[in-house]
């Protein structure tokens, strides 16, 4: 279906031209105003959704190879080059599947420049999508790199009391990382003559030259992720920002620097990127174990949360470093499965946020005897996390493992000791807010959730028991293209 990923990269767009127009005619930013902006952009999100599951209808999961293809000559050699894969495909449906949550999410608990967060909103879904697309250096760097700006001004602007110290460092963090990469954009497309993705899959770069590529944009996609020890702009960044933006920032941007590594690192470098394995798994391994720990120590909801996605994140790298169908297959359905499931949990925080406007854990206990619906729901995504046969979460953890135990039997077993500290960081946070007695007083009159709650929370959990009980719907899909990436990265080690 021709220009269809363009269409779908591009349609948010449509909804911030309308926004704009809306508030250059609209006399001030009074409550009809603000409300025509909110059905705006929910429209226009679930619109997008609407031609993503298109995209993926029609993708065939058979064809290894990209389709959808769009490209358009630019300037200097450059091209404007768009196209999916079985790798690429689901991370465009996960995405547009979030943004209307978001958009629902944020519908009573924004109440200042409304009409700005809401363009910041359309603008971010339009660029993530584009980083999934992009088979062209260039367009992938510009989309890559114009998010951080959205996101900056979701932080800074609608954050919490330390908002632009968390915004400025989740800024400084991931653009640091990323002028290595643009260097070595540079590099490549000076020594290889193009800037096609496809293309520098099949080029050969030395291995002396791999090492240095590589090294620049494991720079940029560890911060990304974010793996140890580069991950302290996360916590900051997910306590301060809003609930819909620490659903985006779990749910969709820490899964770019997963999907860079399947992107670039594997294929382009792959000598480099055997010879660098065995520091990425140490890497994974230190994030689960010491992570798990440092969340078990947490007394704010939201942080203990942020922490848990830096150990979850540490599954994925070990996945796709293991370099085989079952570790990459089992990776990219982890970063599936974490974007729902931590997307929603931010979203059970958010919702007593809301109500009580604090986070600490201290604050609460005894919510089942208010809220029985909230803590059954909550109880269904924290059983998630810690990967509970039946949901998504179990199905991304097990199948990482066991593609890493082929690989590195020591990882894959000190990796196995996260599953448990998982459990005891959930479920320890779970008693604590949710069972016993209430003993605080302002919580005699909290209610449980209203229908526009339940609306946001029922997609989510479809999701997450469809995913944990039929994971075929991910693994058809991605094989092919995975199992092409894999051979040829055999082929180029002589493995």
């Amino acid at each position: 279906m021709t220009g269809i990923l363009s269409l779908t990269t591009y349609a948010p767009l449509v909804g911030v031209a309308a926004i704009l127009i809306l508030r250059a005619f609209a006399k001030a930013e009074d409550a009809r105003t603000i409300n025509a902006a909110k059905w705006i952009a929910f429209v226009t999100t679930l619109a997008t959704l609407a031609l993503s599951i298109l995209l993926v209808a029609r993708f065939d999961p058979a064809n290894p190879g990209f389709q959808f293809v769009e490209e358009v000559a630019w300037f200097a050699g450059l091209n404007y080059r768009m196209g999916v894969d079985g790798i690429s495909v689901l991370f465009v449906l996960l995405t547009a599947f979030l943004m209307p949550l978001c958009i629902a999410a944020s519908w009573n608990s924004i109440e200042n420049r409304v009409l700005e967060y809401l363009v910041a909103f359309l603008v971010l879904e339009t660029l993530v999508i584009g980083v999934f697309c992009a088979l062209d250096l260039v367009l992938f760097y510009i989309f890559f790199e114009f998010g951080l700006i959205p996101m900056f001004l979701i932080i800074g602007i609608w954050g919490g009391k330390n908002r632009v110290y968390a915004a400025f460092k989740f800024f400084l963090y991931t653009l640091l990382g990323s002028v290595l990469m643009l260097a070595a954009i540079l590099a490549m497309i000076g020594i290889s003559g193009t800037a096609s993705i496809p293309e520098l899959m099949a080029y050969d770069f030395a291995p002396a030259l791999q090492t240095w590529l590589w090294l620049a944009f494991f720079a940029s996609f560890a911060v990304k992720m974010p793996m140890w020890p580069v991950h302290t702009w996360l916590p900051d960044a997910h306590v301060e920002a809003p609930t819909a933006g620490s659903v985006i920032l779990a749910g969709i941007l820490l899964k770019m620097g997963g999907y860079g590594f399947l992107r670039f690192s594997l294929p382009m470098f792959p000598q480099a990127s055997e010879f660098f394995t065995p520091l990425v798994f140490a890497l994974s391994v230190i994030a689960i174990v010491y992570t798990s720990l440092v969340a078990f120590r947490q007394t704010d909801i939201k942080k203990l949360i942020a922490y848990s996605s830096v150990a979850h994140m540490g599954f994925v790298t070990m996945g796709i470093f293991a370099a085989n169908g079952v570790g990459v297959q089992g990776a990219i359905f982890q970063m599936l499965s974490h974007g729902v499931i931590s997307g929603a949990l931010f979203l059970c925080v958010g919702v007593v946020y809301d109500r009580m406007h604090t986070r600490e854990i201290a604050f609460y206990g005894g919510l089942v005897n208010r809220m029985p619906w909230y803590a059954a729901t909550f109880m269904l995504f924290t059983m998630g996390n810690v990967g509970l046969p039946g949901t998504s979460g179990f199905v991304g953890e097990i199948t990482t493992m066991v593609g890493v135990y082929e690989v590195s039997t020591w990882t894959a077993v000190v990796a196995a000791t996260g599953v448990i500290f998982s459990a005891v960081y959930a479920l320890t946070l779970y008693r604590r807010v949710v069972f016993g007695e209430i003993t605080n007083p302002a919580l005699a009159d909290i209610t449980d959730l209203d229908w526009r709650e339940v609306a946001i929370f029922a997609p989510l959990i479809a999701a997450t028991l469809y995913l944990g009980v039929y994971p075929a719907a991910v693994f058809d899909v991605t094989q092919a293209s995975v199992d092409s990436l894999v051979a040829t990265y055999r082929a180029a080690i002589g493995g």
